[in-house]
């Protein structure tokens, strides 16, 4: 589960479009194959201690990678009560998340996520300021409605796992919103450093009654090494997307993460979505690129 509309990225001049459309394919599925990681191991050890481990080795490779480019930029910020609290609520969403994935199927997980930005848009109104205009409502009506065809009775998903979707869209509405308040202040580095150094903290804290389980195999200590790069490459990936491609053309795309989940989760767990489950995915697609459009059209005036 990704966090790709989570930071209001600066809209920079188009120098090679095709090149940014190519570097958000590749962080979508990156974000993907990492929900795909999580909820494999998952399967066999208790998720505090995967999302621990992502977040320690996020965090090793921001100081290894970060430090000698940025220096003291990679901790300095203007309002580090709400950086910190951003971190938390990062944290508190990775957790829920991880235990979502747990028990639903990745696809699914990933659809209720995506339910996030369209609440976000219909908050910023009252919270923010900013115009939420037919479409917005629109989009978020409709969004709303494609959940509930995911999460139907009947559907065969689990209650606990759709609960903690919600719940970590919950903690994510709040993350994104304090993500749009931060970003006229604080620069994208240090809020992603202190992210990482949040989850290291708080999960690292809770290893000695997480650290058991299976003894890993090879394969479960790359995936484990795997989902905290991953983590930490895919906002690298993404960054540099919005860098060569504004935001306008780039925003709609998002939802190909989806495909990317939908695709992953059949090819490793053999999970095909049912017709209505299916059409309730595509519903919420189809919010998020109105979403997208409302956001270009408010950019262009």
């Amino acid at each position: 589960m990704t966090e790709t509309t989570a930071a209001a990225l600066p809209e920079q001049p188009a120098r090679r479009p095709l090149r940014g459309v190519a570097l958000l394919m590749a962080a979508l599925m990156v974000f993907a194959c990492m929900d795909v990681g999580i909820k494999y191991l998952t399967a066999h050890y208790n998720a505090p201690l995967v999302v621990a481990v992502r977040y320690i080795v996020h965090l090793s490779l921001m100081v290894a990678i970060a430090v000698p480019v940025v220096g003291r930029q990679l901790v300095q910020t203007r309002r580090t009560g709400l950086v910190l609290l951003r971190g938390g609520c990062l944290a508190l969403m990775s957790l829920l998340i991880a235990f979502a994935l747990q028990r639903m199927p990745v696809a699914e997980a990933t659809a209720i996520a995506f339910l996030a930005p369209m609440l976000v848009v219909l908050l910023a109104g009252p919270l923010l300021g900013e115009r939420i205009g037919w479409a917005g409502w629109t989009a978020a009506v409709g969004g709303l409605a494609g959940v509930l065809l995911i999460v139907r009775p009947g559907g065969g998903l689990p209650w606990a796992g759709v609960a903690f979707a919600l719940s970590a869209v919950g903690a994510n509405v709040v993350y994104q919103m304090l993500s749009r308040t931060l970003a006229r202040t604080d620069s994208a580095v240090a809020m992603l450093f202190y992210t990482a150094l949040i989850g290291a903290v708080a999960f690292g804290i809770l290893l000695p009654w997480t650290l058991h389980g299976e003894r890993p195999t090879p394969l479960a200590i790359g995936l484990f090494v795997m989902i905290g790069a991953s983590s930490g490459l895919g906002h690298y990936l993404f960054t540099l997307a919005f860098r060569e491609t504004p935001a306008s053309v780039l925003a709609p795309l998002n939802y190909v993460q989806l495909l990317w989940a939908g695709l992953l989760g059949w090819i490793v767990f053999g999970h095909v979505p049912e017709a209505a489950t299916a059409v309730g995915m595509a519903v919420v697609a189809a919010s998020g690129e109105l979403i997208a459009i409302k956001a270009r059209r408010d950019s262009a005036r």
